[in-house]
């Protein structure tokens, strides 16, 4: 399974977005610090939910590195977060 599947499917079951964009940004990243052959290496996300209602900035990226685990996290080179309530 691809990763940027995989990222979905562990943010729709930890969170229940009501808006959940993952691009594979590694092209752009082709030459530079971190980058796979065949990408999958660099990422954002973008994610709108409730969950996140009264959390800082902070623990929002610390429960969405939680959800992804540490297997997943250890394989992703970079991944830019915009993470918001709706």
């Amino acid at each position: 399974m691809p990763r940027s599947e995989e990222i979905r499917q562990r943010l729709e079951a930890a969170f229940a977005p009501v808006e959940l964009q993952v691009e594979d940004e590694s092209e752009a990243h082709r030459g530079h610090a971190g980058y796979q052959e065949g990408g999958e290496s660099h990422f954002r996300v973008k994610l709108r939910s409730e969950a996140f209602a009264g959390q800082s900035r902070i623990a929002r990226h610390r429960a969405v590195h939680a959800a992804l685990g540490a297997d997943l996290m250890a394989a992703i080179h970079a991944l830019a977060l915009d993470l918001d309530t709706p």
